[in-house]
């Protein structure tokens, strides 16, 4: 994921509002605080109180892992990966399992942190430590709702054609260079059933388990007796309504077909250009934003409405990065951006 990430955190019953975001690369701690388990008894919904201003990305592809030590996700805050700040505190949640953590400021109790996470709680859900526990960032907030399971589905991401023109070749031809290849989507859902009978799904985790390989076709631009030169530029034609939105805007900001190019690698890495790509991490939405939250900076629709998260993250990118080719190869080096 993106070094820029926000947290965008998804109900225990309100999942789908705010999805959970898949821990990326360094962003995911398993020392577990085990209390005493309680039985939350009637209707807890906690309404999202994050006021976390930074935020920080960390690429889903490379945390193959979901479980790193504290101290990898502490270094990370404190060297502001993507623009986050060392006040910046987290929890671990687990729900059914399901592992997420909950990013924000000035966390004092168990509730607090399902109150940032926006979690909701229903009649008979097992919580531990107790709602008034205390919480460190060692501690791991458990959920266990009876009847419910965890699904686990994955979907494909299909790949772009970037064509790059070469004086290489005789002008009119072309020649693949490298065959695409889809990537993978995985989604987490929490299945809640009665007598048997599914009543709701909600997606609480939804990552690039795999990049898509872009296919890359040589375009000849050369004529007979010329010496062969560096590679010439690129052009990537957009695939769905995101990327159209994202090809848009990039022109309209006087970058070139190049910057596209690197824009649509960049996320077809961190998001696979799903508006409702939710990392466990808190990482939200295409430019995994984390929190998500963050994106409310270019409208209150930043949840589901791509435009408002594609300007975004061209924000972030033009004030962390200067370009989204700066972004992306920043990303291939490091990992996130």
């Amino acid at each position: 994921m993106a070094s820029h990430r926000k947290d965008r955190t998804a109900g225990f019953k309100a999942l789908t509002r705010r999805q959970w975001m898949r821990i990326a690369a360094g962003c995911a701690a398993a020392v577990m605080v085990i209390g005493a388990g309680v039985a939350a008894g009637g209707y807890h919904h906690f309404q999202s109180t994050s006021s976390d201003p930074s935020a920080m990305a960390f690429s889903a592809t490379q945390s193959k892992s979901a479980e790193v030590s504290r101290d990898n996700v502490r270094r990370s805050l404190n060297q502001g990966a993507g623009g986050s700040s060392s006040g910046t505190s987290y929890v671990n949640v687990e729900i059914n399992g399901a592992k997420r953590v909950v990013l924000g400021n000035h966390f004092t109790t168990v509730k607090s942190v399902l109150d940032a996470g926006d979690i909701t709680l229903e009649p008979g859900d097992q919580v531990s430590p107790s709602l008034r526990t205390k919480v460190s960032e060692a501690t791991t907030i458990k959920v266990e709702r009876t009847d419910a399971s965890v699904k686990t589905e994955e979907s494909a991401i299909p790949f772009n054609t970037i064509e790059e023109r070469t004086d290489s070749l005789p002008a009119g031809s072309t020649k693949v260079k490298t065959e695409g290849r889809n990537g993978v989507m995985e989604t987490t859902s929490l299945i809640t059933k009665a007598g048997g009978k599914s009543l709701s799904s909600n997606i609480f985790a939804s990552f690039v388990k795999q990049a898509p390989v872009a296919k890359v076709v040589l375009v000849g631009t050369g004529s007979a007796g010329s010496s062969p030169s560096a590679p010439g530029s690129s052009t990537t034609a957009p695939i769905g309504d995101s990327q159209s939105i994202a090809h848009e805007l990039v022109l309209s900001k006087g970058l070139g077909e190049g910057e596209f190019t690197c824009l649509v690698q960049l996320w077809n890495k961190e998001s696979g250009w799903r508006t409702n790509a939710a990392n466990p991490s808190g990482a939200y939405g295409i430019p995994q934003a984390l929190p998500g939250s963050k994106m409310a900076e270019a409208g209150p629709d930043w949840q589901n409405n791509a435009r408002t998260q594609i300007t975004w993250g061209l924000g972030y990118i033009a004030g962390r990065y200067g370009t989204p080719c700066g972004a992306w190869s920043h990303s291939q080096s490091s990992g996130w951006y």
